[in-house]
């Protein structure tokens, strides 16, 4: 009778066994996998989000600075050079030296941004101007560009390129560019020039001038953090069913054998 009762207290619970049969196996090489992955798309997130605040600030700040009066050139030149300072030009374009820089689109259509040099009379200084966009549809016929020849007072605001690469040496004019690179440019007319591309505000002498701030709006920068973040979930979601499935196959088989 003390033998019964003694084996009995060291007999296995059943639905303790059936707890620990059915614990959670994800299994080494799914668990290998979301180690590595689950940090980095949570990571892409969160670099796209602050890509977003970083686009709000810019716009922000770029609204504030066109929402200030023109300034003279000759008052530019005492700033350091930023974008966005809206500027007030007088003086006369250079219609012999025209630039077109290539690969522009917009709403689909091809086209190219117009430069030429501007002598501002009130800084005497040679500026590179930026007229705006003209469509080019065919390029067996060069783009139509007309060209103001007398003195014109012109609003516009700065901008920094940032230039790609060298530029390579090209004869003629008009000529293509692929990339604005002011200094190379006076370096080839052997003028003084500013480094900064100024861009008309709409007005005379101005073609298609709606430029976008940026190259991708904060909204698109959300989007894509959505849908790392909506990757992660599924990872995590697999794991969780790959190791609940996994616990269930093993408690089946393990059932299977003892009965």
């Amino acid at each position: 009778m003390q033998y019964s009762q003694h084996a009995s207290e060291h007999r296995p619970d059943p639905a303790q066994e059936g707890r620990t049969t059915r614990a959670f196996r994800p299994g080494i090489a799914p668990t290998l996998v979301v180690l590595a992955l689950l940090p980095v798309l949570i990571g892409l997130g969160f670099w796209q989000l602050s890509r977003a605040a970083e686009k709000r600030t810019l716009l922000a700040a770029a609204e504030v600075q066109r929402q200030q009066d023109p300034i003279s050139i000759a008052e530019l030149e005492r700033q350091p050079p930023r974008s966005y300072v809206r500027v007030r030009l007088q003086g006369q374009l250079d219609a012999e030296h025209t630039a077109l820089l290539d690969n522009r689109t917009r709403n689909g259509q091809a086209g190219v941004e117009v430069l030429q040099p501007f002598f501002d009379r009130t800084g005497h200084q040679w500026l590179l101007v930026n007229r705006g966009w003209v469509p080019w549809p065919d390029r067996r016929v060069p783009p139509k560009i007309d060209t103001p020849s007398h003195d014109l007072l012109l609003d516009a605001w700065t901008y920094v390129p940032s230039a790609s690469g060298p530029s390579a040496p090209l004869a003629g004019w008009p000529r293509l560019i692929t990339q604005v690179d002011a200094p190379f440019l006076w370096d080839q007319l052997s003028r003084e020039g500013s480094p900064l591309e100024i861009r008309l505000e709409p007005g005379d002498a101005a073609f298609d001038t709606d430029w976008p701030i940026v190259a991708m709006p904060p909204e698109r920068h959300v989007g894509y953090a959505v849908q790392w973040f909506a990757l992660a979930i599924a990872l995590s979601a697999l794991y969780l069913y790959l190791g609940i499935r996994r616990a269930r196959e093993t408690f089946d088989h393990d059932r299977h054998d003892t009965d």
